[in-house]
């Protein structure tokens, strides 16, 4: 024996349910597709920025994971009198004895040392540029590498030669690296070897002009210490070197040592623009919000202007749970509609920025089960009271519209 087809509220199968409320939407094609667009705009805000957070955070996390999370930082920290503290000079030697490193390299940054494009550059506009000395196997130990020219070598390193970060090349306005290419560094020409890629475990070698210890000592005076060192352990022995890195560095005074893992603080920053994004996807909920209030108010006038079609299907035995499912099921869809094209145009819109930037496309399941469900809701809550007022009209009022 078949069983009955189940009955949607008020007695009408699903897609006969379906099926009226999408002719009822269908008289009023403007008007609705106005309303659905207030709906799939909040929805498309939702999906957009829970995927875009999403494949950021998953672009980020995968450039961590080729580049390792076993490089190490060692810097100075605040020492016992005023002012900071300095790194040792054998203090690179002396890590690399320990077990587990595989590669020390460091930079020391010439404070008061700015570099211009020109001598005709006003001194004021240094563009927060730092000059630091650099030792020669810097790009690997950092995971970068050159993108334009070469890199210092025993024999450039001890000659007025620099090599730019990828945002000093960008802000001295060189892309190039021409024969001859010169910028004014510390009151002399120096002559621009080679331009690096972007650094991504260590930005701030993007801003910086690097130039080799000895014509830093020969060149412009330089005598002091590290200011940073960079260490590469090898992946199971990155906690072991940690632990011991800063009283290796400086076996007198440990705590004027400060050690950091650079992948750490990407992760962290991964986290806070997911943080940052939840403002965004409270604007996007905003607007869920207000494109519920025009559903509710296309259905308010829907339910005055067809009060003849009411009164008709009452009389013609339509029953209130009828009439109720009717407008109920046409907010709902309505809703549902621009969900969906909402949805798609998040979806679209993640879709290219993810790919403009390399990332892969990430499309978490909340971004579109979440925004489609959210403005099923809104449509449930904002149809609700015009299809109760619906219900509660009386036939014979109803019927003097005609």
């Amino acid at each position: 024996m078949t069983a009955a087809p189940a009955l949607a509220p008020g007695g009408l199968r699903p897609a006969d349910l379906a099926r009226l409320a999408v002719v009822g939407l269908a008289a009023r094609r403007v008007r609705a597709g106005l309303s659905a667009l207030g709906i799939a705009i909040g929805v498309a805000a939702i999906a957009a920025v829970l995927g875009l957070s999403a494949s950021s955070q998953a672009g980020l996390l995968a450039e961590i994971s080729k580049l390792g999370t076993n490089l190490l930082t060692v810097q100075p920290g605040q020492g016992f009198g005023a002012g900071p503290a300095s790194l040792p000079y054998p203090a690179p030697a002396m890590i690399g004895r320990l077990a587990g490193v595989t590669s020390v390299q460091d930079v020391g940054t010439l404070n008061g040392v700015n570099v211009y494009r020109s001598p005709l550059i006003p001194p004021i506009e240094t563009n927060g540029l730092t000059v630091a000395a650099a030792s020669l196997g810097l790009p690997a130990t950092l995971g970068t590498s050159v993108e334009r020219g070469s890199y210092l070598n025993a024999a450039t390193a001890a000659e007025p030669v620099a090599v730019l970060g990828a945002g000093a090349a960008q802000y001295l306005g060189i892309d190039r690296v021409w024969p001859g290419e010169r910028i004014w560094l510390g009151g002399m020409w120096f002559y621009v070897a080679g331009i690096l890629d972007p650094a991504v475990l260590t930005p701030q070698i993007d801003a910086s002009v690097l130039i080799g210890f000895p014509a830093a000592k020969r060149y412009l005076h330089y005598g002091g210490h590290a200011s940073t060192i960079y260490v590469r352990a090898s992946t199971g022995a990155v906690t072991t070197v940690d632990d011991l890195l800063a009283a290796q560095a400086n076996p007198e005074s440990p705590g004027e040592v400060s050690v950091s893992q650079p992948s750490v603080a990407l992760t962290a920053q991964a986290d806070a623009q997911n943080a940052f994004g939840g403002l965004f996807l409270g604007l996007g909920a905003v607007a869920l919000l207000i494109g519920g209030v025009g559903v509710a108010n296309i259905m308010v006038i829907s339910v005055l202007e067809r009060r003849s079609e009411i009164g008709l299907r009452r009389a013609l035995g339509a029953t209130r749970g009828h009439i109720r499912a009717q407008f109920l099921a046409e907010a709902i869809v309505l809703a549902a509609a621009g969900g969906a094209a909402g949805v798609a145009a998040g979806a679209v819109a993640t879709g290219c920025y993810a790919a403009s930037r390399g990332w892969a496309v990430v499309i978490p399941a909340l971004a579109w089960g979440g925004g489609l469900g959210a403005a099923l809701l809104v449509g449930a809550v904002a149809g609700l009271l015009p299809a109760l007022k619906a219900a509660r009209m009386s036939p014979t009022e109803a019927l003097w519209s005609l």
